[in-house]
């Protein structure tokens, strides 16, 4: 389908966003780099409820969703997938990052999430976990690792994933329920995106 240039509505209980894919055929990130004192990644199976918490943590303040309104049965066919790899990065004891890796694709490889608390941001994570993905994602037989981003993750989310060698390749637009009058946000959260009732 294409759209013809102008604006469209969009009904006041959802939101509209621009999507932005992105992708690279081979590391731009030669070695995995160090974790700041205190700071670790782990590979982990998560449980749902595991899992929802951290989605939710480090996903609120930019209306991540799909972890909370898909069926938990979907949910947990991809926790439990073997070709799905979740890192957690922690500061001491206290989860602080999610990395999810899908390679269910044969040859490719999408970097699903990829965030940090806001508490976190500033403290030079960034670095060490993309090159953390982008070395587990070239350890397999992959030609192409991609990522997405829209215009409600954090603002430095695009420039950020430029700067680690990545290309845009395609723009969408998705619009979707508002997750604040569905209850799986609170109807504070997110206040730089307006909620219309």
């Amino acid at each position: 389908m294409t759209l013809s240039t102008g604006k469209y509505d969009v009904p006041a209980d959802h939101i509209a966003t621009v999507i932005t894919t992105l992708e690279m055929t081979a590391p731009t990130m030669a070695n995995r780099l160090l974790f700041p004192d205190g700071v670790s990644a782990r590979k982990e199976s998560l449980s749902l409820d595991a899992f929802r918490t951290i989605f939710r943590k480090i996903g609120a303040p930019w209306l991540w969703t799909s972890g909370l309104s898909n069926p938990d049965e979907e949910i947990i066919a991809t926790l439990t997938d073997p070709n799905v790899d979740y890192w957690i990065i922690y500061e001491d004891q206290n989860a602080i990052g999610l990395v999810e890796l899908d390679f269910r694709k044969t040859g490719t490889c999408e970097l699903v999430l990829f965030g940090m608390v806001t508490e976190a941001t500033g403290q030079g994570l960034g670095g060490p976990m993309m090159a953390l993905a982008q070395s587990e994602a070239f350890a397999r037989d992959i030609t192409r690792f991609h990522v997405c981003t829209c215009h409600l993750d954090s603002p430095q989310a695009l420039p950020f994933y430029l700067k680690a060698g990545f290309t845009p390749v395609k723009r969408t637009v998705e619009v979707f329920p508002d997750p604040r009058l569905s209850g799986h946000h609170p109807p504070d959260t997110a206040p730089h995106v307006p909620c219309l009732t």
